[in-house]
């Protein structure tokens, strides 16, 4: 039976062989095809750095359907990261690679590694922006409010 993910893709590194972030996150678009059927692809977006992270990231997100439950894609995702170049580091820090499932049709999940819906994506302009751009219907299961609901909230001044 297969499920439907919601990913949430970002660098700020150059990687040795696809160039700048934005190179790097739409060539990691391409490589979680490994994973399932993408979908839906988001345009790549800039935003600002987070935590101890130096330099301006790009984002984007993509819909995948695949047969994986979410431990199994989660792995995946970790692979592709690895194959990016991905170390492990401090928390925020600069990476050529970060993939994140943000949401699943099933809904929730809660185990030691693996939180969905992704802990912070409500507070998360980078995230909510691309992914209601391809997603505006999907439905958070905590809050039940749809990503366009989410992003209009988080883009309103105040």
């Amino acid at each position: 039976m297969s499920s439907t993910y919601l990913v949430a893709l970002g660098s700020n590194r150059r990687h040795h062989l696809y160039g700048p972030p934005r190179a790097v996150v739409r060539a990691a678009m391409e490589e979680c095809a490994v994973l399932g059927t993408v979908r839906r692809r988001s345009r790549i977006i800039d935003s600002a750095p987070m935590g101890p992270a130096q330099r301006r990231f790009a984002n984007a997100a993509c819909v995948i359907e695949s047969e994986y439950d979410p431990p199994s894609l989660l792995a995946g995702l970790k692979r592709i990261e690895r194959e990016f170049g991905r170390r492990r580091g401090r928390r925020w820090g600069d990476r050529v690679l970060d993939l994140d499932i943000v949401l699943w049709s099933g809904g929730r999940v809660a185990m030691p590694d693996l939180a969905i819906p992704h802990a912070d994506y409500r507070r998360r302009q980078f995230v909510l922006h691309p992914s209601a751009s391809i997603a505006p219907n999907w439905r958070d299961p905590v809050t039940g409010q749809t990503l366009r609901q989410l992003h209009a909230r988080l883009a309103r001044p105040g």
